[in-house]
């Protein structure tokens, strides 16, 4: 989880520097809200993925560029 404080939480910079080690497309999974969503733009993920995000009906039409 990049954003929800539990046992496996990285938060944004360990996200980060794990990213850098591989040239595979990276996805962040877990914690993603509309406040953090904007921060994941400053990282080098190619996506996220969230249940909780996307069961609210008002979010399906986000995308990630």
């Amino acid at each position: 989880s990049i954003f929800k404080k539990n046992k496996n939480y990285l938060g944004l910079n360990k996200f980060k520097l794990l990213a850098n080690l591989t040239n595979k497309k990276v996805i962040a999974l877990g914690g993603i809200t509309t406040r953090n969503l904007k921060k994941l733009n400053l990282i080098s993920c190619k996506g996220f993925a969230g249940i909780s995000f996307f069961e609210q009906k008002k979010y399906t039409n986000i995308f990630f560029p």
